[in-house]
């Protein structure tokens, strides 16, 4: 598998990639997010590697384009910034996940290779809890209609809350699914459902993706009685 990482740390990219060629991968460096964001919106790479601080385009730029442009290809954040509302935009930028440096090498191979996994099978094709409305099969969202883009952490959250249809599940359960390598940190699932939320809920005025104090999380169908019988358009 191909991993483009990009990078403005010449050093730091040419030791990562030098890792994760040992570690099987077909790897490519780049040094600004200018050239980072051409050779990833080829659709050419498993994964992307992209810092934040970069000359000519920063990460969060990167991420953003690449998402507008349809790239879905998964994008772990690797940069020295630490601040909680970095992550936050990171991840609303269209990252996949987010890693501060310093790190720990096997846990970045343990993402990059969690980012990697494709679900082999889906069990219901349509999901909708209201007029959030999930097609399984061609990974769409939507709400109202209206179209709702999401990274790949982003959908495996919403689709386990989306069916488990109403019923609370644990921060703890949700981090197991959906970062099967960091079973410690429930902050990964805090951040994505604050993402979560100003996606499908904020721009609509609603609160169905509720958190229950001291349990976890639930989506349910927030709408007023008098509009539930009201079909979401096709």
């Amino acid at each position: 598998m191909r991993i483009l990482v990009v990078d403005d740390e010449r050093a730091f990219a040419e030791v990562l990639a030098a890792g994760l060629t040992a570690e099987g991968f077909v790897v490519d460096t780049v040094h600004d997010g200018r050239s980072g964001y051409l050779m990833a919106a080829t659709g050419a790479y498993s994964a992307i590697v992209l810092d934040l601080m970069l000359p000519r385009l920063s990460g969060f730029a990167v991420a953003a384009r690449l998402r507008a442009d349809g790239v879905r290809t998964p994008v772990i954040v690797l940069t020295a910034k630490n601040g909680e509302f970095d992550e936050v935009e990171a991840l609303e930028s269209g990252a996949d996940d987010y890693l501060r440096k310093p790190f720990s090498y096997p846990v970045l191979v343990a993402r990059i290779r969690s980012l990697l996994r494709r679900p082999t099978e889906i069990t219901e094709s349509v999901i909708a809890i209201g007029d959030l409305v999930m097609d399984a099969a061609r990974r769409h969202v939507r709400r109202a209609g209206v179209h709702i883009e999401l990274s790949g952490r982003e959908w495996m959250i919403l689709e386990i809350l989306a069916r488990a249809a109403g019923t609370v599940v644990s921060k703890e359960a949700l981090l197991g699914e959906a970062w099967p390598d960091e079973a410690d940190d429930v902050n990964l699932v805090e951040a994505r459902v604050s993402v979560l939320r100003r996606k499908i809920d904020a721009p609509f005025g609603r609160r169905s993706l509720e958190t229950v104090r001291g349990a976890g999380y639930r989506l349910i169908d927030d709408r007023p009685a008098a509009d539930r019988h009201i079909e979401d358009p096709a």
